[in-house]
């Protein structure tokens, strides 16, 4: 057994940080970091919110997540028993969901046949009408097309697509280190956060600024379009990275 919240408090002021330091960077409210960190469990909206800030409070610090929610599972979470099965409950749902099918089934035919008198009235659909056409002036959607949120494939080369994306490649040969990267800016949307293992890289492909919070820069290697990136914070910090090259943000 160990204090929860004197360890999260002494990881973070031997780092140099402060709670709104860290409320920027994970995006946890500062009367939610302090209530872990005395443990104040009422203060927290609901049983999952506090695991879930626990973890990343704890991550974002450089220590293991999983001990700290064993630790909580432990000590403080609630173990409540599952509610008794009620004796017809199952026919009833049974019932209910019977009843919802021949609700829809309804609809579906009379449906059907209001548009099958339409029809006839109108004499049939007419040629420039015809199922399965579309006016030649739209395009259908394309299968599969990747959000603006998420990484982009490279275009083919001498497309302008391949003249305005960049590579980026994040890797932590040092140590392991908590990220937050996401598109744009600091309320972009958001490609990846956690943990990033010592050892591993993250690759990303954009046409947009990438953003980057970064719990232990030190452990850090950020390629950006095939160039390594100079200054990176000592402590935690952020980094933007545009078109036009690597700003501090």
């Amino acid at each position: 057994m160990f204090a929860i919240g004197d360890s999260l408090r002494e990881a973070r002021t031997r780092r140099g940080l402060t709670a709104a330091d860290v409320q920027k960077g994970i995006r946890i409210r500062e009367r939610y970091l302090t209530a872990l960190e005395e443990e104040r469990w009422e203060l927290l909206p609901g049983e999952a919110y506090a695991k879930g800030f626990l973890r990343t409070y704890a991550e974002f610090l450089g220590l293991n997540g999983n001990l700290y929610i064993d630790e909580y599972n432990a000590r403080i979470a609630h173990r409540d028993e599952e509610p008794p099965l009620v004796p017809g409950s199952l026919a009833a749902s049974h019932r209910t969901r019977r009843g919802v099918l021949r609700t829809l089934t309804g609809i579906l035919v009379l449906g059907a046949a209001v548009a099958g008198l339409a029809a006839w009235g109108m004499g049939g659909p007419s040629p420039s009408r015809a199922v399965g056409k579309a006016p030649a002036h739209v395009q259908a959607p394309t299968a599969g097309r990747a959000a603006e949120s998420e990484p982009v494939a490279a275009a083919a080369p001498g497309s302008k697509q391949a003249a305005v994306a960049k590579t980026t490649e994040i890797s932590a040969p040092r140590g392991r280190c908590w990220l937050s990267v996401r598109t744009g800016g600091p309320n972009g949307p958001l490609l990846f956060q956690g943990v990033l293992e010592q050892g591993k890289t993250l690759r990303f492909t954009l046409r947009r600024d990438l953003w980057v919070r970064m719990g232990l820069p030190g452990n850090l290697d950020v390629i950006f379009d095939g160039h390594r990136v100079n200054g990176l914070p000592v402590q935690a910090g952020n980094l933007l990275l545009t078109r036009s090259g690597p700003q501090a943000a």
